[in-house]
């Protein structure tokens, strides 16, 4: 394995082992890929996503760079969390840096009326 992912890996476990979502207070997970990026809030404790958006989808327009696009995800989840009743969450950066696109998509959520 690719000592970046091999390390990548590593943090994510020590992170989930601290932090777990439930059904008032789901984990907000981040997966940042070279060209794309997806969110969505997850219930650990039953192991259900309760909503999903990602830079791919429809109701994120794709225009400007990655960042801004971030931006936009980050809103679009917090709108889809507050139309199911969601207003507190935990944030999994799953890994990765607080910085550049994680950081924007933690921006935009909280914007969008998410707490965490």
């Amino acid at each position: 394995m690719d000592p970046k992912v091999e390390r990548r890996q590593k943090l994510k476990w020590r992170i989930r082992k601290k932090i777990s979502g439930t059904s008032s207070c789901p984990r907000l997970s981040v997966f940042r890929s070279n060209k794309e990026i997806y969110a969505q809030l997850i219930d650990d404790s039953t192991g259900v996503t309760l909503a999903a958006s990602n830079s791919r989808g429809k109701d994120v327009q794709s225009e400007g760079n990655k960042v801004e696009i971030a931006k936009l995800v980050g809103m679009s989840l917090a709108s889809k969390a507050k139309a199911k009743g969601i207003e507190k969450v935990v944030f999994d950066r799953g890994g990765y840096l607080y910085h550049g696109r994680v950081k924007a998509i933690a921006e935009g959520a909280r914007e969008g009326g998410l707490n965490f």
